[in-house]
């Protein structure tokens, strides 16, 4: 029973989003590490994920059924009730909530409750179903929790916070894409209007392409702007070159099965090579930034 309380929560996205959570908070620690207030914020930010993703489960139970990936998820088996699952969601991100209210500081809170709002309300609930642009939507909730990590530590939304979101938004685009190619049969049989599936495989390859191309401009600000170092700009600029490589790979060949999934797989190399960075590469606050040696 535990087991699918636990299942519902999806832990392997939670795992992932800790990862960028930790990034933003170290970069934005700058090696001055508030351990308690870490750890508040890991456990706030996965309570509120975890609540997403079990109404998520709850809403999606009608299509889930419909794809083999998903088809023997809990909801979809009926091993939970909807009233239960309900409860635990609500539960859930209280919890996440007020940690993050109480332990951090209310705006880590209500960028939580922004992503929330927007992973649950406006993406799963509408534009997931309805609207091709339901991935560019969901990147930006996607994106909240480095943002999270980073303003628990400097109770302002700064440039750094919104070099982070447009990082971490950029990316969720090649990476959904990607996913969508990989599992496109899934999503033509439960009808959701991702970019593939109704503009074609050879659109959504162009906008990988310039997804990616800015991304790599994106990542490349952290440095630029004086919030990262100069190993994590090689880094940067590494991972992004062969990704858009990856990605050009795409135009010649025979199997975008294939294809896709490699670059499913390189996405998640690259977030986590970022996220790993700038959380050891970040600039002490008495270093200069490039642009003042520019001008």
């Amino acid at each position: 029973m535990i087991k699918q309380y636990l299942q519902v929560t999806k832990p392997g996205i939670i795992f992932g989003n800790l990862i960028s959570v930790i990034g933003g908070f170290l970069l934005a620690s700058k090696g001055n590490i508030d351990y308690s207030l870490f750890l508040t914020t890991l456990v706030g930010v996965s309570l509120v994920v975890a609540s997403g993703c079990v109404y998520n489960n709850f809403i999606d139970r009608d299509i889930d059924k419909k794809m083999e990936r998903t088809k023997n998820r809990v909801m979809v088996k009926g091993l939970i009730s909807p009233t239960v699952i309900l409860v635990y969601a609500t539960v859930l991100g209280i919890a996440g909530f007020a940690l993050l209210y109480l332990g951090a500081n209310p705006l880590a809170m209500w960028l939580a409750v922004m992503g929330f709002v927007v992973y649950v309300g406006v993406y799963s609930l509408y534009m997931k179903r309805k609207s091709v642009y339901g991935t560019l939507v969901g990147s930006l909730s996607g994106a909240a929790p480095p943002v999270i990590g980073y303003c628990a530590v400097t109770n302002e939304f700064d440039a750094g916070a919104l070099i982070l979101l447009a990082i971490f938004s950029l990316w969720q685009m090649p990476h959904s894409y990607a996913i969508a190619i990989f599992r496109f049969k899934d999503y033509q049989a439960a009808n959701i209007p991702v970019l593939p599936v109704v503009k074609g495989i050879s659109v959504a390859k162009h906008h990988i392409t310039v997804y990616i191309i800015a991304f790599m401009v994106a990542t490349l600000m952290l440095t630029l702007s004086g919030y990262a170092g100069y190993k994590y700009l090689v880094v940067a600029a590494a991972v992004s070159v062969w990704w858009l490589g990856m990605a050009l790979k795409g135009y010649n060949t025979s199997n975008d099965r294939v294809w896709a999934r490699k670059l499913f797989v390189f996405s998640i190399v690259a977030i986590t090579s970022l996220s790993v960075m700038m959380s050891v590469d970040f600039m002490a606050p008495a270093s200069k930034d490039l642009l003042t040696y520019v001008w």
